[in-house]
C-alpha cells in the first residue's frame, strides 16, 4: 500500500443495526470528495404480517449506488442470507468485484446464475487467512467458528489505522467442520493495535458461552437412536455442521438420510464442493424414501422457523407430496426460535401434534447451540482484539446499546451504538458520529423491487385491515347518470348482523344520491365526491374507512 497523508477513516452502515439481519456495511478512506469504498457484506431480511406479499427485505444501498465509481469491491465474511442474500439483486446497481471465500463464493455463483448474472460478474475466490489490497485498504481474513462454513473476520488497515469486523462468530473448541478461532491472529492484531472493533451483538443478553457442535453431535445421536418411527430433523440448511451431525446421528442408528427442501439441497451441494460431507452413503432421493421401513430413514428438513412454503410446514399440513408423518413419528426442532417467528412456528407444532407426531426441541435436550457469541465470549474477543473503540453492529437497539456498555464494563475507551445511516469517523483523530445518510429498506415485490414507502405497499397494508370498494358509473356532460352505480367489493365482512348485499347496496345508493345532488360535474370531480361520500357512509355503517376507487365513464371523455 503506497504511503499517502493520512486521510479520514469512515465506518458507515446501512444495515444491520437496529435489526438482526440485512447486514450493509461500508468503510470508506480519503477526502469527502474523493473517497473510496469498500462493502463488507451485503445480506437480507425476511417480510412478515406487516409486510404483505413481501418475503424478502433488502438495504437501501442508494449512498454508494451513487458513489459506484468509487466502490472497490464487496467482501463477504460468510454465507448466511442475512450476509450474502442481496447480492445479486443489487450488484447491478454497483457493479464492483466479489470476494469471497470458496464455500460462499460456490453460492454466490448459483444465485448469480439464478438471475442471469453469472457471466458478468467478477467472483474473486480467495483462501482462508488471505491478505489482500483494494485500493488504500489493507485486508486480511481471521479464521473464527460460527454455524456455518468459512466464517471470517476482517482485518481492514489503512494508514488512519486497523479495524477488525468479526462478521457472525462464537468461540467453539469443537466446531466439527473447519478450524477453531485463530486466536494467534487475534492476538497479533491486538498487539498491533486495533483502532475498533465492530462486533456481532447478537447474544449479548446471555450469560456464559453458547455450547459447542460437538456437544450437539452427542446428544442428537443419542436422541435419535431413541425413536422408533420416522425421524425428521429440522434444522438452518447453512448450518453445514448439523447437516453433518444428522447425517452421523443417521448412519450410526442404522438409518438412511433423505433431504427435503431446496435450501437443504443447495446446502449439501456447496459443502461437497469444498471436499465436505463426501463421506457419507448418498442422498435417498424423496421419490424413494417411501420404501424404506420407518425405522430406516430420517429426513432433514428446511422450515424450522414455520415458514409456510418451506418444506417442514408442507409435512405438517399433509401436502408434501413424497413424506409424510403421523402417530409413531418424531420432529426434532434442532434450532432455536428466532424472533417473530413465534406464531407461525407454534402453529407448525399444532399441526404435527394434531397428527399424533412427536415433538423435540432445545427444551428437551442440547440438540441446538447458537453461532452467536454470549457475554463471556465477547468478554474474551476484547482480550484478544484490546481495540479503542468498540462498535457494536448485527443487533436490536437494545442489543446494541448493551453491548456498549459491556465494552466500557472490560475498559474499552470508547463505545458508539450506531444507527443505519451513521457515518462515523474512525481516524485520525477522536472518533464519533460525524453526518447521518440515508438508509432505508427495499423490498422484493415479485420480482420488482420497490421502496419501503412505495404507495403500493401502503395500500397493501390498507386494504389487509380494512377492504376494498370500487364504484364504477357513467355520466353525461351535465354531470347526469347514465349507468350504474355499481359497486364490487374485496374484503368486506359478510355475517348474520351485516349484509354484504345490503353493504354494495347502500354504497349505491350514496352514489347515486352525491350525483343527483351534484350539478354539471366533470368525470373528476365526480370520483372525489364518491369517493368521499362512500367512505364517510362505510365508516357510520361499518366502523372502518376502507380504501375506495371510484370509475367514472364520461360519455363526453
Amino acid at each position: 500500500m503506497a504511503d499517502t497523508a493520512v486521510q479520514p477513516f469512515v465506518f458507515l452502515p446501512l444495515g444491520g443495526c437496529g435489526e438482526i439481519g440485512m447486514n450493509l456495511n461500508l468503510y470508506g478512506y480519503g477526502p469527502e470528495e474523493n473517497r473510496k469504498w469498500v462493502i463488507v457484506d451485503l445480506g437480507v431480511t425476511f417480510g412478515d404480517a406487516s409486510t404483505p406479499g413481501i418475503d424478502i427485505i433488502m438495504p437501501d444501498a442508494g449512498f454508494i449506488e451513487e458513489r459506484a465509481d468509487d466502490l472497490l469491491g464487496i467482501v463477504l465474511t460468510h454465507a448466511h442470507e442475512d450476509h450474502m442474500g442481496a447480492v445479486a439483486r443489487l450488484w447491478p446497481r454497483l457493479r464492483c468485484p466479489i470476494y469471497a471465500t470458496p464455500f460462499t463464493a460456490w453460492l454466490v455463483r448459483d444465485r448469480l446464475q439464478e438471475f442471469g448474472l453469472l457471466n458478468e460478474v467478477q467472483v474473486i475466490e480467495i483462501g482462508l487467512d488471505h491478505r489482500f489490497e483494494l485500493g488504500p485498504f489493507d485486508l486480511q481474513l481471521i479464521t473464527l467458528t460460527h454455524s456455518i462454513p468459512e466464517p471470517n473476520g476482517l482485518a481492514i488497515r489503512t494508514p488512519a489505522g486497523m479495524v477488525l469486523h468479526t462478521g457472525d462468530w462464537k468461540i467453539d473448541p469443537d466446531p466439527l467442520i473447519g478450524e477453531s478461532t485463530d486466536v494467534e491472529a487475534l492476538n497479533a492484531l491486538g498487539e498491533e493495535g486495533v483502532l475498533a472493533l465492530v462486533c456481532d451483538s447478537t447474544n449479548v443478553f446471555v450469560e456464559g458461552h453458547t455450547g459447542s457442535e460437538g456437544e450437539v453431535r452427542e446428544e442428537l445421536i443419542r436422541v435419535v437412536g431413541e425413536q422408533k418411527g420416522k425421524v425428521a430433523i429440522a434444522s438452518f440448511a447453512s448450518n453445514v455442521a448439523r447437516m453433518e451431525t444428522a447425517m452421523v446421528a443417521a448412519e450410526e442408528n442404522g438409518r438412511r438420510v433423505c433431504l427435503v427442501g431446496r435450501s437443504m439441497h443447495r446446502m449439501s451441494a456447496a459443502a461437497k464442493s469444498v471436499g465436505l460431507l463426501n463421506q457419507f452413503k448418498p442422498f435417498v432421493d424423496e421419490n424413494e424414501a417411501g420404501f424404506f421401513p420407518n425405522d430406516k430413514i430420517l429426513f432433514l428438513c428446511t422450515g424450522s422457523q414455520g415458514e409456510r412454503r418451506a418444506a417442514l410446514s408442507r409435512i405438517a399440513s399433509g401436502d408434501h407430496r413424497n413424506v409424510s408423518l403421523g402417530e409413531g413419528d418424531t420432529v426434532i426442532f434442532s434450532s432455536r426460535v428466532i424472533p417473530g417467528n413465534e406464531k407461525d412456528i407454534i402453529e407448525l407444532k399444532n399441526k404435527f401434534v394434531e397428527r399424533g407426531v412427536e415433538l423435540i426441541t432445545d427444551r428437551d435436550g442440547e440438540i441446538h447451540v447458537s453461532g452467536h457469541p454470549a457475554r463471556d465470549e465477547l468478554r474474551q474477543m476484547y482480550q484478544w482484539a484490546r481495540p479503542k473503540l468498540a462498535i457494536p453492529v448485527h443487533g436490536e437497539r437494545r442489543h446494541l446499546v448493551e453491548h456498549a456498555k459491556l465494552a466500557r464494563d472490560v475498559q474499552v475507551g470508547q463505545a458508539i451504538a450506531p444507527h443505519n445511516g451513521d457515518l462515523i469517523l474512525l481516524g485520525p483523530g477522536k472518533p464519533g458520529v460525524i453526518d447521518e445518510v440515508p438508509a432505508g429498506r427495499l423490498y422484493v415485490d415479485g420480482d420488482v423491487i420497490v421502496d419501503a414507502e412505495a404507495p403500493s405497499l401502503k395500500d397493501r397494508r390498507k386494504m389487509s385491515f380494512v377492504g376494498h370498494v370500487t364504484v364504477a358509473v357513467s355520466i353525461d356532460a351535465r354531470g347526469r347518470i347514465l349507468e350504474g352505480p355499481a359497486c364490487l367489493t374485496r374484503g368486506i365482512p359478510d355475517a348474520p348482523d351485516f349484509s354484504l348485499d345490503a353493504f354494495e347496496e347502500e354504497m349505491e345508493d350514496v352514489a347515486h344520491e352525491t350525483l343527483s345532488r351534484a350539478k354539471r360535474v366533470d368525470a373528476e370531480t365526480a370520483e372525489t365526491l364518491v369517493m368521499r361520500a362512500v367512505r364517510r357512509r362505510a365508516q357510520d355503517i361499518w366502523g372502518k374507512r376502507p380504501l375506495v376507487d371510484v370509475i367514472v365513464l364520461d360519455e363526453n371523455a
